[in-house]
C-alpha cells in the first residue's frame, strides 16, 4: 500500500470537509419546511422507561406537549 504525502492528505480532508459543509448547507431542515398549522412529522423514541413511544400513537386523542432537552438537562 503506498503511503499519502503530506500535501495529497491535506488535499483528501479539505475535499471531505467541503462536501460535509455543502451536504448541511443544500440539505432543507425539517424545521425550515414546516409551516404553521402543519401536522409534526412522525416519529418514535425511547420513553424514560424504554418503550418504544411514536407521536402517531396520540393523533387525534389529546394535545401533544413535546420537550427536548440536551442530555446535560435529563431529569435523574
Amino acid at each position: 500500500m503506498t503511503q499519502l504525502r503530506r500535501p495529497e492528505l491535506v488535499m483528501i480532508l479539505v475535499i471531505a470537509l467541503l462536501a460535509g459543509l455543502a451536504e448541511i448547507l443544500v440539505r432543507p431542515s425539517v424545521a425550515a419546511a414546516l409551516q404553521i398549522g402543519d401536522k409534526a412529522p412522525d416519529f418514535t423514541l425511547h420513553s424514560t422507561t424504554g418503550e418504544k413511544i411514536s407521536l402517531t400513537q396520540f393523533r387525534g386523542k389529546k394535545a401533544v406537549l413535546l420537550e427536548f432537552y440536551g442530555a446535560d438537562f435529563a431529569p435523574q
